[in-house]
């Protein structure tokens, strides 16, 4: 699209960035309450559970405000993306949604029962395990690739396509990443017993995170020839060598601030720098495609006026989004009381 002194302006390549920003949102701020909520199972007392989510009540809800905008983003900027990529996941993106109804129903009924508490606490861990399994698995299912018939415009596999070595080893590096995110959350949000407790498990997962980072870096680039001349040819290597020694020095500061430093919130904004890291790997191994490596955003892309008016609306409603959040986060800043509830 041209504007007035000869400036052109890719819509796709900016919706592009919108969704992968609304993406990336929701990964960071969902993925830290879905960490604190598998966190549960290695918090047995029950005050312990009770501050765990006092520290996410004001804001969980809000933070999947992210998967609403990135999936409904897909869906009208990329119709044909969204027309692929949904018959191959079906079943990990059905998982994920049923495990999100049912985490989000336990969160309310722990605190209207005490019989039944330790059913929803377990409702609770397990739709949160389940709800983080399945976006890893449908993240290594899009990495890997997706059979797709050109002719038609379809999908062209299976059923169960999604369900392989590589995609599950992302699915437990999400939960680990997560449980990484919950616990340096907790650290941030909590004292005493409940901190130092966090304090320790942050160290474990965050050794997890780094050696799934690692392994899945290195089996990436085998999964497709576009991935392989991405990273091991020309600027690539460069890139790639760039990347990888800033997730080493993020991760080298986030284990100092743990340990050495005694930080409190440190520890929480490196760790969302490590999955920043990330993303922004994969954005480069995936460039320019949305399915990979078959359709890129300009084919799957809407046309030119839909996106024009789709972006009027997101002009508006994203800075509104970030103004709220923003908002909640900041009104809510600060240490949890131990003795305050949540009604």
């Amino acid at each position: 699209m041209e504007f007035g002194l000869g400036v052109n302006v890719d819509l796709t390549v900016i919706w592009a960035f919108l969704i992968a920003f609304a993406v990336f949102a929701y990964v960071v701020l969902d993925g830290f309450d879905l960490g604190l909520g598998m966190l549960f199972a290695l918090a047995p007392e029950k005050r312990d559970r009770d501050v765990m989510m006092n520290s996410v009540a004001p804001v969980w809800d809000g933070n999947e405000t992210w998967l609403v905008l990135g999936g409904g983003g897909l869906f009208a900027a990329f119709p044909l993306a969204y027309a692929l990529v949904l018959p191959a996941l079906y079943a990990p993106i059905i998982a994920m949604l049923l495990a999100l109804i049912f985490r989000g129903v336990a969160f309310e009924f722990r605190w209207r029962t005490e019989r039944w508490r330790g059913v929803w606490d377990f409702a609770f861990i397990s739709g949160s395990a389940m709800a983080s399994f399945s976006q890893g698995v449908a993240l290594g299912a899009l990495l890997q690739g997706i059979d797709v018939d050109m002719t038609t415009r379809s999908y062209a596999g299976g059923w169960f396509d999604w369900l392989t070595p590589f995609s599950i080893v992302t699915g437990i590096a999400v939960m680990a990443g997560y449980c990484l995110l919950g616990a340096t959350w907790l650290v941030m949000k909590t004292e005493g017993d409940l901190q130092d407790r966090m304090r320790r498990l942050a160290w474990p997962f965050g050794l997890v995170t780094l050696g799934f980072i690692g392994v899945v870096s290195l089996w990436t680039p085998f999964l497709q020839d576009g991935y392989y001349n991405r990273w091991f040819s020309g600027w690539g290597i460069g890139l790639a060598i760039l990347v990888g020694a800033a997730v080493l020095f993020v991760a080298w500061r986030m284990f100092n601030s743990l340990t050495v430093h005694r930080h409190e919130y440190r520890p929480f904004l490196q760790a969302i720098t490590l999955f920043a890291l990330c993303f922004v790997g994969l954005g480069i191994a995936m460039w320019p495609y949305v399915v990979p490596v078959e359709v890129t955003i300009w084919d799957a892309a809407a046309p030119e006026k839909s996106q024009v008016f789709m972006l009027i609306g997101a002009a508006v409603l994203i800075p509104l989004i970030l103004g709220y959040t923003g908002y909640a986060y900041w009104i809510f800043r600060g240490k949890i009381d131990p003795d305050a509830g949540y009604h």
